[in-house]
């Protein structure tokens, strides 16, 4: 009599044999199942957890600001016409963003063409009267203060007309100034005048930002600046997107001021970043880690980490194939890989498709269970 989960099989019924015969197959079945799901484990792409040396790094907030940041200002008096553009405005280098009454430049500049043209009268009847008193003065029919005289005439009238084109060019450019424009892309953060308003040269128009360049300005330790100076390296964290992972952008340029604030016994340090980073703007605080010196620490791949809520894990895979959910805390990032401070052992295997690998630790748990529950009704 043999007894299978709970069934008395009788050597002599045939009935009770074939029952016997697809409970063996399907443990067969499972067997196959679990030699396909070892074949998927050693297909699984892995990286090593190894020693890397990185750079040792100190965080300090450092707050944001336009490199280029200006007022426009105005160049010539008049009224203002028109207000083309507002606060939070944006417009490119060179759009007209205020236009003034020209009338006195339109008057000034008809002046000064009209000084143009009479200068050149003058200067074309100089150069006659020169050629026909050199004609003659060479035959000896004029004195030489005739001559003198033509010459210095001439003179005066090439003068003249110098004069009257430096005028005109001035009146063009008193005309251009009515017609205010951007010095440079941007946004308009302040209007400082209204329509109908009388400038004058000097008085405040508009002030804008450039969003395109940008530099993070921090505070640093008098004791830390010789590191800074010798490893001149730099880092800024970026948030694009709420609820993101910062990003690690690199300073293109760091500016020590060389004089310390005797308050607080620290050096102003400038990071300039690169253009085209979202995200950021004046007057917002962010992380900044300046390189101070380099250590050896273990590190994985970026794709290997997982981020389950508050949880941080990599899937660690034996030389079995077994896999396991292994908690980890981490430290500062470098390019390409994340150092772990603990959690893994350096050799460990960790998987590079953590979504692959924890549908294989699913399957290995419930062939796993199924192998335990067999064994107890056994």
């Amino acid at each position: 009599m043999i007894t299978l989960k709970g069934l008395r099989l009788d050597p002599l019924s045939e009935a009770n044999w074939l029952w016997y015969g697809f409970i063996l197959v399907f443990l067969q079945l499972g067997q196959l199942q679990t030699a396909n799901a070892a074949d998927e484990d050693s297909k699984l792409e892995t990286s090593e957890v190894r020693q890397e040396l990185i750079s040792r790094e100190f965080r300090l907030d450092g707050v944001v600001e336009a490199i280029n940041k200006a007022t426009v200002s105005a160049q010539t008096s008049g009224t203002v016409e028109k207000i083309l553009v507002d606060v939070d405005d944006y417009v490119e280098k060179g759009d007209i963003i205020i236009e003034l009454k020209d009338v006195s430049q339109q008057a000034q500049l008809k002046k000064a063409q009209a000084g143009e043209k009479e200068a050149i009268s003058h200067l074309t009847n100089a150069q006659d009267e020169y050629d026909r008193i050199k004609d003659i003065y060479a035959k000896k029919v004029v004195s030489k203060s005739k001559m003198d005289e033509a010459t210095h005439t001439l003179s005066a009238a090439k003068a003249r007309l110098e004069a009257a084109r430096a005028s005109l060019e001035e009146a063009r450019e008193q005309l251009s100034y009515t017609l205010v424009k951007a010095p440079y892309s941007g946004i308009v953060t302040q209007r400082h005048v209204e329509v109908g308003e009388n400038v004058q040269p000097g008085s405040a128009l508009m002030t804008g930002v450039s969003l395109d360049k940008l530099r993070v300005n921090v505070n640093v330790p008098q004791s830390l600046i010789t590191k800074i100076r010798q490893y001149d390296k730099a880092y800024v964290y970026v948030t694009s997107q709420l609820g993101a992972c910062p990003s690690r952008v690199a300073v293109d340029k760091i500016t020590i001021f060389p004089v310390a604030d005797q308050a607080s016994n620290t050096f102003k340090v400038r990071l300039d970043l690169p253009e085209g980073i979202e995200g950021l703007f004046p007057g917002m605080y962010v992380k900044a880690s300046l390189v101070t010196g380099e250590k050896q620490v273990l590190t994985v791949p970026k794709p290997s980490i997982v981020f389950r809520s508050e949880v941080t894990a990599v899937y660690v895979v034996a030389d079995d194939g077994t896999i396991n959910f292994r908690h980890v805390r981490l430290g500062d990032t470098s390019d390409g890989s994340q150092a772990v401070l603990s959690g893994l052992v350096e050799g460990e295997k960790v998987a590079l498709q953590p979504i692959e690998a924890g549908i294989l630790l699913m399957q290995q748990r419930q062939q796993s269970t199924g192998r335990h529950a067999g064994q107890a009704d056994e």
